[in-house]
C-alpha cells in the first residue's frame, strides 16, 4: 500500500493485546456526509467497538465518530450502528469461521484509502491471561535489549 493514498485515522492497539489475530480483511464503511468530514479531521475511536454478522450483513457497534462542528441538523448519532461492506463470499467464510468456538471479529484500523473510508477487521481468538503475561515479558525483554544496544553504541 503506497503512503500517498493511505491515511490512518484510528488504530486499535488493545485488540492486539487481547486477541490472537488470525486473519485480516479490508471492509468499506457506510457513512453519511458529516461523518466523512469528521473522519477526515481524525475524530474517530474504535477502542470499545465490536463487530457482529446479522442476517448476512456485517455491522460495527460502538464505533464513535464525533459530530462534525458545522454539521448542525445533518449530524447523526455518534455511536450509531454502521454497516461494513464486504463481498458475499467473504461474509460466508467469516460466518463459518465464527461458528468455531472462541473466534470473534474485531476492528483493527480505520483509514482512508484514496477517498474511501475503510476498516481493517481481524478474525481473532481470545488470549488467556498467561498469554498476555508472556507478551508483556517479551516486550520488556525487547525493550531491555534495545536499551543495552543503545548504551553500547554510545561508547
Amino acid at each position: 500500500m503506497s503512503k500517498d493514498n493511505y491515511k490512518l485515522i484510528a488504530n486499535n492497539k488493545k485488540a492486539y493485546h487481547d486477541y490472537f489475530i488470525e486473519d485480516t480483511y479490508e471492509a468499506g464503511i457506510t457513512l453519511v456526509g458529516t461523518e466523512v468530514k469528521s473522519l477526515r479531521m481524525g475524530k474517530c475511536s474504535i477502542k470499545e467497538s465490536f463487530i457482529k454478522i446479522e442476517k448476512g450483513q456485517v455491522l460495527v457497534y460502538g464505533m464513535h465518530i464525533s459530530p462534525y462542528e458545522k454539521g448542525n441538523i445533518f449530524n447523526k448519532d455518534p455511536l450509531r450502528i454502521r454497516k461494513l461492506l464486504l463481498h458475499k463470499q467473504e461474509i460466508r467464510k467469516l460466518t463459518g469461521q465464527l461458528s468455531t468456538k472462541g473466534y470473534t471479529l474485531v476492528p483493527l484500523k480505520v483509514y482512508f484509502k484514496g477517498s474511501l473510508a475503510k476498516m481493517e477487521i481481524g478474525l481473532a481468538r481470545g488470549k488467556k491471561l498467561y498469554d498476555k503475561r508472556q507478551d508483556i515479558a517479551k516486550k520488556d525483554q525487547r525493550r531491555e535489549a534495545e536499551k543495552d544496544f543503545k548504551v553500547k553504541n554510545l561508547y
